[in-house]
């Protein structure tokens, strides 16, 4: 890269939706000055969305710690002006553009895409790494040489080659989340150097969680989170496009970063990108900077965005974060994930919002709770999937004043986790009662496949239903009265949908079922076993009035 070109600052590369759900690419000036009329980023996955949210957050974090909304340098004394600093931008109802612009074009030089020296998120050292082409680079398809993919919406040249702006937004994609497949460089493997294994980006490693508001502007606001867990100041801010060396290593073992620009902006690979003319055709690459991922209770979460959890049940006071499941709606992990819960404890993004609550305009506001994740094959070797969710609950749900209302919420889904698991004994009984086989050491046997099927089901008829439950909880409108009799709608309604899908299950189950057969038993006692429909289903009955009751 000989040549300065596609400045960040100006180019437009980052896509965003409208008022009236048109896309747009815009610059990142061009963003931030006119962040309160888009609804929110609309790239081509929501992980790069989020990537890039981290990206603009990093920009907001490192203008505001050091100066007011009217421009003047005035870096944050204490945790109270850090409040009072975010209350006037909320108040504002959109970013002061011309002091966000002022701090950019201070850095217009580090935000060259293509630069002789310092390539914004790249280092020329990794041309010495592994090299892809340009399918690889794409999120869309993660797609290697050896690893084709069969069914894509791109071919040809749209599939070998990429403009500019498409590959900014890769770049910080594949930085953010890129498997663990990447290679040493030709020096460590000519030199025998063992280099420690990176994992997967940074990112890649957690359960992502951030709150969305009404537009742009809110959802970076809600999102700019001004004091740590601690009510304290971050050290000051550091974004990597300040650094004044190159990296020019690979692997690198750094403390946890103490500030969020900086590890908003980590560099988690060493990236070159390959580009021919006005295309990018590839990149290089190389492991990057890391830290461990045990945090200990008391030091600090730096990481706000992910849910963390004790791996040894509370023996120990280290966490780590925790991946979300992606066999589960956000709902059922709404209790680990958002209200703490046994081993778990609260992201940070919860806790910030819970500061807000002082605000008092909080109380009343809907929030949006969004989660993305990537998913994983084989010790995180290949991407095999991307995951993202969303759940809309009153903020005052989450104050400290409300710890019923939250109880409430995890009995709730507790209960449906109990209705959920009657439902699968009944799919398995009836399975049986119609030929199917039972686990073995060998297999789980067709009666448990069918119940696995049969309790997703209804965890999919559950989902709308709770979702607006769920919805319709507000403490600050609702006395406590109020939440028992809607608790116990709930509970009328989790076993009203477990009881039609049984009778489903019946119906589709035929004659064979309710006669039902007897299985021989094996061993010395050789007792027999009998399976029908009908005491299948009159035990799930059974099981669910008392459930309802009690």
């Amino acid at each position: 890269m000989k040549e300065r070109e596609f400045n960040l600052l100006e180019e437009p590369w980052i896509k965003v939706l409208d008022g009236e759900c048109r896309i747009h690419e815009v610059s990142l000036t061009g963003l931030f000055e006119q962040a309160h009329i888009y609804r929110d980023l609309c790239g081509e996955l929501p992980t790069q969305d989020f990537a890039v949210l981290r990206l603009l957050l990093a920009v907001l974090h490192t203008v505001f710690s050091r100066y007011d909304i009217q421009g003047e340098d005035r870096p944050l004394e204490d945790p109270d002006d850090a409040l009072e600093r975010w209350q006037e931008l909320w108040e504002l109802g959109k970013f002061p553009g011309e002091v966000i612009r002022a701090y950019l074009e201070s850095q217009r030089e580090n935000f060259y895409l293509f630069h002789p020296e310092k390539p914004f998120y790249q280092c020329e050292h990794a041309k010495a790494g592994t090299e892809y082409s340009a399918p690889k680079l794409n999120g869309n398809l993660s797609e290697s040489s050896n690893k084709i993919r069969l069914f894509t919406d791109l071919s040809g040249k749209a599939k070998e080659e990429m403009s500019f702006a498409e590959a900014a937004r890769w770049l910080l994609y594949v930085n953010a989340y890129d498997d663990t497949s990447a290679k040493p460089s030709r020096e460590s493997k000519e030199k025998g150097v063992k280099l420690p294994s990176t994992g997967v980006g940074w990112l890649g490693k957690l359960g992502i969680l951030f709150v969305s508001g009404d537009n742009l502007f809110e959802t970076l606001m809600l999102n700019l989170i001004m004091q740590d867990e601690r009510g304290e100041l971050f050290e000051r801010e550091k974004p990597v496009w300040e650094r004044t060396e190159v990296a020019d290593g690979e692997r690198i073992q750094i403390p946890f970063p103490d500030n969020l620009s900086e590890l908003y902006t980590l560099q988690s690979r060493r990236l070159y990108l390959k580009r021919e003319g006005q295309k990018v055709k590839g990149y290089f690459l190389l492991g990057g900077d890391f830290f461990d991922r045990e945090f200990k209770a008391g030091a600090g979460f730096v990481e706000p965005m992910t849910v963390w959890k004790n791996p040894d049940g509370k023996k120990t006071d280290i966490y780590v974060p925790r991946r979300h499941d992606f066999s589960k709606q956000f709902w059922r992990e709404c209790p680990a994930a958002v209200l703490g819960h046994k081993e778990n404890r609260q992201p940070g993004i919860i806790l910030w919002i819970k500061k807000l609550e002082n605000l008092e305009w909080i109380k009343n506001y809907e929030l949006n709770l969004r989660i993305v994740s990537v998913q994983y094959g084989d010790k995180d070797f290949f991407v095999t999937n991307v995951f993202s969710d969303s759940l809309q609950i009153h903020a005052s749900l989450l104050s400290e004043m409300n710890e019923v209302w939250r109880n409430a919420v995890s009995d709730s889904i507790e209960f449906c986790d109990e209705i959920s698991n009657k439902v699968w004994r009944l799919a398995q009984g009836i399975n049986l009662a119609v030929g199917g086989s039972n686990k073995t050491k060998e297999s789980k046997g067709t009666a448990g496949i069918f119940a696995d099927h049969v309790k997703a089901d209804f965890y999919n008829r559950m989902d709308s239903p709770f979702r607006r439950w769920l919805y319709g909880l507000a403490p600050e409108a609702d006395s406590d009265d109020e939440l028992m009799n809607k608790r116990e709608q709930w509970r009328h309604e989790c076993v009203n949908i477990a009881r039609v899908l049984g009778n489903e299950i019946i119906r589709q189950a035929g004659t064979a079922a309710i006669f039902g057969r007897t299985k021989s038993g094996s061993g010395d006692d050789k007792k027999s076993e009998t399976f029908s429909a009908a005491s299948a289903m009159n035990r799930f009955l059974s099981e669910l009035k008392k459930a309802e009751e009690r």
